[in-house]
């Protein structure tokens, strides 16, 4: 909440917008590519390639460094059976390997892999190449990506409520220390700072559990499995996690003091002893603030590509610029819903707080979409990018309703200068109204015909006495005394919270910023588990530039058997220049001894089952004996296109053999 006091104090909202657009413009202009989550750039085999002869191992090159353990990677043969030795072997730049077993036949192969990104993300995939020739496979690979499935919402749950944990622990501490001492003692917000460790605490815990089979099986038994807990702590992301969870219990110890000791610092004299513990908790709390950010900066985004060692701590700052603005908002609205103790001091100091807040987040934020995205291009045309606009567009709605806060608290702010605060204006109406209303009341009573009565003794009083002072005690009688007051005290402290108009003003747009901030922190989570756009970007254009270098004429040799008289041979079909557009192909057919081979009739047709184009019929016009010869034919797209030759030998044998090939 940007709630500031004085307005000429201040830049006006549209500087500090006008601010943060000129920043990011200036950023994006001049973004250079990185790295964050992994992606698979190039392959050997190739996808969709069809090699003579068997390879002795597969090679996978990523945009990045990944995680790669044995079985990572598996190949399976047309049958579904691995034919991997299982040992990945790390190649160098960025490229792993496998190796395959000897004497393998001919068909279709399915390289599948799952390995882990630098920032801590889940990759997974899988491609087909051939020997021989293509053929069907019986493999069905689940449609479950990694991180996705059950385990995969369970973890993404969890990371929303770290943050929210997060936010409402450190936001709601700094705005007890920091604006509103008195609230240290204040039930409501105890509970708060309180419920923001629990949360933050047992959502760390839900991560690691969840890590293993998160990263891997996407199986929830997995989660138990104390051997693969103990290979989650041996990485990046458990060791931070183990971390978060020791920094916690120094916050508990934090917690303890803060609405412990601190509070019992109220009496004559201890001014000076209060004074000294502030600073220490102060000291204190600050360092496992940053100890417990650091923790999502040191295994996530910030920990990999360029200006890691300029990232993480901007990265540490964006959270507890967040933390401070957010967590302090509830912290602010809970005081103005739960108590009317809340002085307007405390809501100038928390303005200004905002505000250094929002100005932190404008720089860090804009710093970050620098890394993340890139370029204008990625901004718009890519998930992460349009996920990043919409947070962008709440941030900018949510400081425009802080705006509305902020003229809220310059009255609040004016009715205390005039030497009479808020609370106290409020009960002096709430008293004033009683009156008005009883006076009302007896008028209308005077009104009434009085009928004569006779007279009767007046009841005497009934007292209570006090527990332990004589008499007879009524337990339950006081009981219901003491609720009765009780509610008779809540219903006033109401009265005179809903009688301050500038108050129950704060109240409501405090509230919508509340909820416009639950929406933004779910558009973050989801951000923090979106491939960066920059990435994304940077992944289509190495395969485009694979695709590049792969192009050029295209020559397939394939063998045929009809099963009839004379029947075998091979079919060699060129594809020149092998591209998208206009394409020259040439079709030679050969007996087994190599000799020209006319035959009665052979077609071709190409289809792209990615796209769900084809199969596009190609009409090859006979040149000579055993060549046919076709001019124009249209590719209108790069990939993986299947080719079907269809040769038929004599009136009745006739075969249909196909090949996958990558036209650029």
């Amino acid at each position: 909440m940007q709630t500031i006091a004085p307005r000429s104090r201040t830049p006006r909202l549209w500087q500090l917008l006008l601010v943060l657009l000129a920043m990011t413009g200036l950023f994006l202009a001049g973004a250079a590519p990185t790295s964050a989550h992994a992606a698979l750039t190039g392959s050997d085999p190739k996808q969709g390639a069809v090699v003579d002869r068997a390879p002795d191992q597969v090679k996978l090159t990523f945009s990045e460094k990944v995680a790669m353990s044995d079985g990572s990677v598996r190949v399976l043969d047309p049958s579904g059976k691995r034919v991997d030795t299982g040992k990945t072997t790390d190649l160098g730049s960025n490229t792993y390997g496998v190796k395959l077993r000897p004497g393998l036949p001919d068909g279709t192969f399915t390289v599948a892999y799952q390995v882990v990104s630098a920032d801590s993300h889940p990759v997974a995939g899988a491609y087909t190449f051939s020997i021989g020739a293509p053929s069907d496979t019986k493999v069905a690979l689940p449609d479950q990506e990694a991180g996705g499935g059950v385990v995969g919402g369970l973890y993404d749950a969890a990371r929303y409520l770290s943050y929210a944990g997060f936010i409402l622990l450190v936001g709601g501490a700094a705005f007890v220390l920091g604006c509103w001492p008195r609230g240290a003692g204040v039930r409501p917000v105890q509970r708060l700072v309180t419920a923001g460790w629990v949360t933050l605490t047992a959502s760390t815990l839900a991560l690691l559990l969840l890590r293993a089979p998160y990263t891997s099986s996407g199986k929830l038994g997995d989660a138990f499995d104390m051997a693969k807990l103990g290979d989650v702590l041996n990485t990046k992301t458990g060791a931070a996690l183990v971390s978060r969870l020791l920094l916690l219990a120094a916050a508990a110890l934090f917690i303890a003091v803060l609405f412990g000791a601190y509070v019992k610092r109220e009496g004559p004299g201890q001014a000076a002893e209060k004074k000294d513990l502030t600073f220490g908790l102060a000291i204190g709390g600050t360092v496992v603030a940053l100890g417990i950010a650091a923790t999502w900066a040191m295994a996530e985004h910030a920990s990999t590509g360029i200006q890691a060692g300029i990232a993480m701590p901007v990265d540490v700052l964006h959270l507890l610029a967040v933390a401070a603005w957010l967590g302090g908002l509830a912290s602010l609205l809970v005081a103005l819903f739960r108590t009317t103790a809340v002085e307007a001091s405390a809501v100038q100091r928390f303005s200004t707080v905002a505000f250094t807040s929002v100005v932190v987040l404008a720089a860090t934020g804009t710093y970050q979409a620098w890394r993340q995205v890139g370029s204008w291009s990625a901004l718009t045309g890519t998930s992460y990018g349009q996920l990043l606009l919409v947070k962008i567009g709440l941030v900018v709605v949510l400081v425009g309703v802080a705006s509305v806060s902020r003229r809220w608290t310059g009255r609040i702010a004016t009715e205390a200068a005039s030497g009479l605060a808020p609370e106290a204006a409020a009960a002096v109406v709430v008293e004033q109204r009683a009156k008005q209303t009883a006076h009302q009341a007896s008028r209308q009573t005077s009104k009434k015909p009085q009928k004569k009565a006779a007279a009767k003794p007046a009841p005497k009083p009934v007292t209570v006495p006090a527990s332990g002072q004589g008499g007879d005690d009524d337990p339950e009688r006081s009981a219901q005394l003491a609720r009765q007051q009780a509610a008779m005290d809540s219903a006033r402290e109401k009265r005179i919270r809903d009688a301050d108009p500038y108050r129950s003003g704060l109240r409501r747009s405090v509230l919508a910023e509340a909820g416009i901030a639950v929406v933004l922190l779910g558009v973050t989570t989801f951000l923090t588990t979106t491939e960066p756009g920059r990435t994304e970007e940077e992944a289509a254009n190495a395969t485009a530039a694979a695709a590049a270098q792969r192009s050029g004429p295209l020559q397939l040799k394939v063998p045929f058997d009809t099963g009839g008289t004379d029947g075998k041979g091979t079919v060699q079909l060129d594809l020149d220049p092998g591209r998208t557009g206009s394409n020259t192909l040439h079709l030679y057919v050969k007996r087994p001894n190599g000799s020209a081979f006319d035959v009665p009739e052979v077609k071709v047709s190409l289809t792209n089952e990615a796209k769900d184009v084809g199969p596009l019929p190609v009409a090859p016009d006979h040149i000579a004996t055993g060549h046919w010869s076709a001019n124009g034919v249209q590719v209108p797209m790069a990939g993986t296109w299947k080719i079907a030759v269809t040769v038929r030998t004599s009136d009745i044998d006739q075969i249909t053999v196909k090949k996958n090939a990558q036209i650029g």
